[in-house]
């Protein structure tokens, strides 16, 4: 898990959420956090503090027995040209077997070490997991997700939700593919979850954590059964869930949503300090039966 940090109030991890989101500038987040390096602490260390762990946290190593994993580039037509991925299947899956896929999207920085991961842990689990990188059209995840969080801004919206789109019709069409799709996302990539929900009619399931819900208008149009994740301090979206589980009880969805106490924007990610064990084990455990439950039905 990541590594050992110095203890951070809510208040500085809510400074680091808000300016990943890019609802503060960079100058007003190390403003904000300056008030909190007390005890030996300076502002610099918080900064350290804050950012992704990459290295401690993986859970699946890259050579992992138990996956092959290589770089591809999808077609987008209606998107930005072509949108590159990383694609991991199980290694022990024959030559005619067949698994089901699942598309994995990431936050708002692109394609980083993070998101790798869990589609290697879709992986372990008897998964083909495709993990698109929305920035391709501006040369790809950087390598540090602040700059991956200014060059997301400049991608055509639109076009990024095709290049999505593209990426999950090419992944259940695979070989390999039993033809059963499902998506989980995270962050902006549980929005993208939701919208695929909606434009993908032939989407078995999507488990959107901490997403923004589609309009209610749009709601009917899922057929793919939602499972969706919140933590219970990430007010704005976790207040937002009865309405869409209203909404999705009264199309007939398949659905489920669970708000985890105490847990942050983010929760699921144990790169940063915002992640909670308990938590991110729990839904990881809910959404890998979600999975099996919908993907793997006749």
């Amino acid at each position: 898990m990541a590594h050992d940090r110095p203890h951070l109030p809510r208040e500085a991890v809510d400074l680091y959420t808000r300016y990943i989101h890019g609802e503060i500038k960079r100058r007003d987040f190390l403003s904000g956090l300056s008030r909190f390096a007390i005890a030996g602490l300076t502002v610099n260390a918080i900064v350290d503090a804050l950012m992704p762990d990459y290295v401690s946290a993986q859970q699946v190593s890259k050579t992992d027995e138990r996956i092959t994993a290589s770089y591809v580039s999808v077609p987008s037509p209606q998107g930005n040209g072509s949108i590159k991925g990383y694609l991991v299947r199980p290694a022990n899956a024959s030559a005619t077997a067949k698994v089901p896929v699942v598309l994995v999207v990431h936050e708002n920085r692109g394609l980083n070490p993070y998101v790798e991961d869990v589609a290697r842990r879709l992986g372990t689990a008897n998964f083909m997991a495709f993990a698109p990188d929305a920035l391709t059209s501006v040369g790809g995840y950087p390598g540090d997700d602040e700059k991956g969080g200014a060059l997301f801004g400049k991608v055509d919206r639109p076009k990024m939700t095709e290049d999505f789109v593209a990426a999950a019709a090419w992944l259940k069409a695979r070989p390999e593919s039993t033809g059963k799709l499902g998506v989980v996302g995270f962050c902006f990539g549980g929005g993208i979850a939701n919208t695929l929900a909606v434009r993908m009619p032939d989407l078995a399931a999507a488990v959107p954590f901490y997403g923004g819900p589609p309009a209610d208008a749009d709601v009917p149009k899922i057929k793919a059964a939602v499972q969706a994740h919140h933590g219970e301090l990430d007010t704005r979206l976790a207040e937002g869930w009865p309405a869409y589980d209203k909404a999705l009880t009264a199309a007939n969805v398949p659905h489920e949503g669970f708000i985890y106490p105490k847990a942050n924007h983010g929760f699921h990610n144990d790169t940063t300090p915002r992640y909670d064990e308990a938590a991110a084990k729990l839904a990881w455990t809910r959404t890998i039966g979600w999975f099996n439950k919908y993907l793997r039905s006749t």
